[in-house]
Parts: C-alpha cells; structure tokens; sequence
C-alpha cells in the first residue's frame, strides 16, 4: 500500500522529543513484563471476543461516520500517545500481549515473536511501534518512504467499501521523506523486529528508468549511512497509485535496478512487495530475476487489487469512488494463489511474507498453508478492530 507522512512534534522540541524517547525507551522496556503470559487462553479469547463486539456494534459506526483520512489521523494520534505512556501500554499488553514460544519464527536471520505483522501503508509516519507491539504484532513495516518528500496524489486518499471490505486506496506515497522520517525510526522497542518500506518518490519529474533506480538508490544509500533501528527493508516496485508508474516487472529492468543496489552493499534483508494484479508468468518473471540476486531475501505477496471488476466488489459501492486501488477482500484469493505458486516454484529460496485479505484466523492460515513464512494485515484491523491480531495469535497457539 501507497502512504506516507509526519508526526506532529514541532521543530522548537523535536531534539528535546528525540532525546525522551530514547529514555523513554529503555524505562518501556524495563516495564514491560508480559502480563498476558500469565492469562489463561480462554480468559484472552473472551476479553478479545468482547472487545470484537465493541468494536463492531459501537467504535466502527462512530469511525466509519468520519472521512477516512480524518479517522486515520485521529487513530494514529491516539496510537502515539499511547505509546508514550507506561501504563495504557501495560493494559494493552494484558489485553492483547499474546506471547509464546510456539508463534516465534525466525525469518532471513530474524527472529518474530509472532508471524502476524502490519503491512506498509498503515504506520506511514512512524508513529506507532510502541503501541502495535502491545497489540501483538510479531512485526510492523513503516512507509513507504521515499528519497524525497512527496506532497501523494489530489485528494481524495481514501474511501471505504464496506460491503466488499475493502479500502480504496489513493495516497500515492505521501511522505517526508527518507531524510526527515528516519530520526523516528530510532529506539524502537527491541521485542518486535521494524521494516522500512522505501519507494520510487512520486513526481512528475522522474518520467525514465535511469531517473526512477536512482531516487531509489540513493534512498537505500541514506538509510544505509545513518543509525536507526529498522531489521529489513521491503523494496515497494508494485505501486498502482504513482504519477510515472516505471514498470521494474520485466527481467531487464529489475535487473538493472538489483545490480545497483547490490553496489549499496545493504546491510538489511530486502524483501521486494510484489504485484498481485499481473498473470502467473509475470510474477514468475519477477521471482526467477530477484532469485539470482543474493540481497533479496524474499518477496512480500502482494499489492493492492487494481481489477475493479472483481467479483468480491459490489458495484453499487464503487461507483461513487474516484481513483485509486483495492485493499482487502479483493486481494486475499490472488495473494493466496501466488504465493502458492512460488513456494512450490522455488521452494526455500524465498522467505515469503503473505499480504492481503487477512480478516480472521482463516485468511491467515489459508496464507500459511499456501507457503506463507509470515503475515501482513492492514484493511482487517480497520473493520474487524484493534484485538484481531491477539485473537490470531490465540487461535495459532491453540
């Protein structure tokens, strides 16, 4: 997914904001002592199942009255100043903190306390490791970012589907910028791995392929010369949303956009976030190209829907929506599907993270079964609500 921004500190504090949550940091860590590990699982199911109605008969309709890009903003202001404090972070690891040895896995030499993470596009301003890792979330991919700054696409960014549980998504990579958001990527909590999410900025002055692998290099290499906290990197080449969409989906330009980054010498796993809007062979070319370069490390299947005749979207919904792409339900049987054909395809050589659809305890397993290491989730926490992850994480330790 396509998003980006900037938290809401001033300039006159950011330095004296950056310095607290640096102590900020090791005081969370020293509290935070899972009280969810000493819960008995049936105890979680019902205070996550509780939750789940609340969420769905009162805290939805009151979000779903509000413009969407309004609700997001609001959400994640909430989201930060939760995370700031130690005690609403204490609750929400005993409400939703599910921990055991049996989610672990290791993944392109890192180790996830839990396979269930959230995808680009949601956390695009880097405001909320602290409080998605109270939820459970094994893992968080912030972006995407960009080399420069990027004003997104005219309004509107967002509109929902409610009845085909999807989002529209139109952002078009509105972000800050790699040199203004990785400040905030600094003294995350160390229990829960942090990917950066990086893409081609979008403008209308990068129109070739020369111009689009240089921006794109040239992020990796400032990310690469400075410290922050971040475990891997996705590369975001399947984008729907971009001004100058320059298509890296054939063997020879993707090839040359890999050669230039192996001369970054990245220090992070990559993996690339693939489309899912192309045929088996296109993404088999993507694959058999990223599989002769050894710094990718694995694939992220896939990107938004881009086909708004698919059959899960009720047209009475879309046609009041202008542009933009599909998250949700319209990507989940796609997503499946691919990422089914490359694990029987290339076996281990790709780590593969299954992205889209999730919902429920059965969209993430259908993903795991396919071949999936590890999950994503963004449009299933927006209309199931905020203890999906947990009742996920309860379900696969069962």
């Amino acid at each position: 997914m396509c998003r980006g921004g900037r938290p809401t500190g001033r300039i006159a504090t950011l330095q004296q904001h950056r310095l607290a949550r640096k102590g900020r940091a090791a005081s969370l860590e020293d509290s935070t002592i899972s009280l969810s590990s000493v819960k008995s699982y049936p105890m979680g199911r019902i205070t996550t199942s509780l939750i789940a109605t609340a969420y769905r008969f009162v805290v939805r309709p009151i979000l779903f009255k509000r413009d969407p890009e309004v609700a997001h903003k609001k959400i994640t202001s909430l989201g930060e100043r939760i995370g700031q404090r130690r005690l609403p972070l204490s609750i929400l690891r005993f409400l939703f903190g599910t921990r055991s040895s049996r989610l672990k896995k290791v993944v392109a030499g890192i180790e996830f306390p839990s396979p269930i993470g959230l995808a680009a596009g949601f956390d695009y301003q880097a405001k909320l490791p602290w409080v998605l890792e109270a939820l459970g979330f094994g893992f968080a991919t912030v972006g995407t970012i960009t080399n420069r700054p990027c004003l997104g696409n005219p309004r509107p960014w967002l509109a929902r589907l409610v009845k085909s549980q999807s989002l529209l998504v139109n952002k078009g990579f509105k972000n800050d910028g790699i040199v203004k958001t990785l400040p905030r990527l600094r003294h995350l909590p160390t229990g829960m791995p942090v990917g950066l999410s990086i893409g081609q900025t979008n403008t209308s002055e990068i129109d070739t392929e020369s111009q689009a692998i240089n921006d794109i290099v040239e992020c990796f290499k400032y990310a690469e010369s400075h410290k922050y906290d971040c475990r891997y990197y996705e590369l975001n080449i399947s984008c729907p949303n971009v001004q100058k969409h320059i298509s890296f989906y054939t063997p020879s330009s993707l090839s040359k956009l890999l050669e230039c980054l192996e001369k970054v010498n990245t220090t992070r796993p990559i993996f690339i976030k693939c489309p899912i809007s192309v045929t088996d062979a296109e993404l088999i070319n993507i694959a058999d190209t990223t599989s002769k370069y050894s710094i990718v490390s694995g694939l992220v299947i896939g990107n938004l829907q881009r086909d708004r005749n698919h059959p899960s979207l009720r047209k009475e919904e879309l046609v009041k929506c202008g542009p933009g792409n599909l998250s949700g339900r319209p990507t989940r049987d796609r997503s499946t599907e691919l990422i089914k054909i490359v694990r029987s395809k290339y076996g281990q050589r790709f780590a593969i993270i299954g992205c889209g659809g999730v919902f429920s305890i059965e969209d993430a397993e259908a993903k795991f079964a396919a071949g999936a290491d590890l999950v994503q989730l963004i449009t299933g926490l927006i209309f199931q609500g905020p203890q999906l992850v947990a009742q996920i994480n309860g379900e696969l330790v069962k």
